[in-house]
This record gives structure tokens, C-alpha cells and sequence, in this order.
């Protein structure tokens, strides 16, 4: 376990150095490039399917870390758990994570930092609401950008995800079962508190008929 945390603190300052952390702004989306050239998203195949959801978790955690009020991000449900930001924070540096497991850097090189500044980076970044929102989405970016990197052919080259034996194809249900889960978790947290998912919202309101007094 402590192996794993370790990675995941490791993979933190990559937010730094692919997120402008000092804009908290909507930036335009643009597609993504390597090498100058446009990555263009499959229609059909595995990857397809995989980014489908990737879009799907993207828009949950996003819009529940938006709604979430600011004051509630330090909000853990007891001592050694993670707490709102923590969450949302570890799924940002598990993207970054996931995306240079399929796509490894060539040998040798590596990222030169040190473990006690990136700790101190994930406990900034998991306080602060706008800059970890804008973390959320540019990690999510990058993980579909090394996506569209891989190719189909290779569905059932061996992977290794999460310290599981799997295929490329496989790693990517392992991936979307982790989106799962701590979606899953940053709901329960959000009730607790007392805010309702957006998109939980947005469907009561539209079932509710005109002149229907809203239910408490």
C-alpha cells in the first residue's frame, strides 16, 4: 500500500507541470496534439469505448467538485480518511498516473523531483477548490490525450494497472472501476454535507411538473 500511495504522490507534481495552476479560468478545449499533429478520437474500437466513459467521470467530477462549497473540501468523515479535496486530488494524480503506465517514458529518464515537495504540492492542491478543479480537468486531458496515443492493434498486449496482470483492453475496465469507486465515495460525501448532486438535481427538476410544490 504505502508503494502505491508513494507512486501516486510521485505523479502529483506532473499537475504542476502540465496545469497553469495560477489560472482558475475556463480555458477554450482544444483537440489534443503530439508532435504538432491532431490526435483524432476513434468512432469504433475499445479506445472509443473507453473515452466514452472517460467523458462521462470527467463531468461527474468536475461538477461535483464545483458544487461542493470550498469550506467543505477539508471535510473528512473520520481521522485517516480521505477528505473532499483528497479525493478529488487522488484521481487527479491518478490520471496522471494511468497515462504514463500505458504510455512509459523511454528508460531512464524520470521526472527529478523529490518526495517531500510533492507531498507538500497534493496537501496545496487538495485545499484549494479552483486550482484543484482546474487540476481535475487537465489531468483528464492528459490521460485522454496518451489514449489516443495507443492503438487498437494493440487490445491484448499485457498491461500491468493498479499492481493487476491485465491486457490494454483490461486495464482500461480496471481504470473505469477506480472512476467508479470514488465517484461512489465523493457522492456519499456530498450528501453528507448536504449538497445533492448536479445531475441529480438537474433530473428532479425536470421531472417536476409546473404548480407541483417541491418535495423537502
Amino acid at each position: 500500500m504505502r508503494s502505491i500511495q508513494y507512486c501516486f504522490l510521485c505523479f502529483t507534481i506532473l499537475i504542476l507541470s502540465f496545469s497553469p495552476f495560477g489560472q482558475a479560468q475556463e480555458k477554450p478545449a482544444e483537440k489534443p496534439k503530439l508532435m504538432g499533429r491532431v490526435l483524432v478520437p476513434p468512432t469504433t474500437g475499445f479506445r472509443a469505448e473507453f473515452l466514452e466513459e472517460l467523458t462521462y467521470y470527467e463531468q461527474r467530477y468536475t461538477k461535483l467538485a464545483d458544487a461542493m462549497p470550498a469550506e467543505k473540501y477539508a471535510w473528512r468523515p473520520g481521522e485517516g480518511v480521505r477528505s473532499v479535496g483528497e479525493v478529488f486530488a487522488h484521481i487527479a494524480v491518478a490520471n496522471y498516473l494511468v497515462g504514463r503506465t500505458l504510455n512509459p517514458l523511454p528508460p531512464g529518464a524520470n521526472y527529478g523531483v523529490d518526495s517531500q515537495t510533492v507531498a507538500k504540492t497534493t496537501m496545496a492542491l487538495s485545499g484549494d477548490k479552483p486550482k484543484l478543479i482546474q487540476a481535475l480537468k487537465d489531468s483528464f486531458a492528459a490521460l485522454r490525450s496518451d489514449v489516443l496515443q495507443l492503438n487498437d492493434e494493440d487490445a491484448d498486449r499485457s498491461q500491468k494497472m493498479f499492481n493487476r496482470s491485465t491486457t490494454l483492453r483490461g486495464s482500461f475496465v480496471v481504470i473505469t472501476g477506480h472512476f467508479g469507486e470514488h465517484l461512489g465515495q465523493s457522492i456519499a460525501y456530498a450528501r453528507m454535507n448536504g449538497v445533492v448532486p448536479p445531475w441529480t438535481e438537474e433530473s428532479q427538476q425536470q421531472q417536476q411538473k409546473p404548480g407541483d410544490k417541491p418535495k423537502p
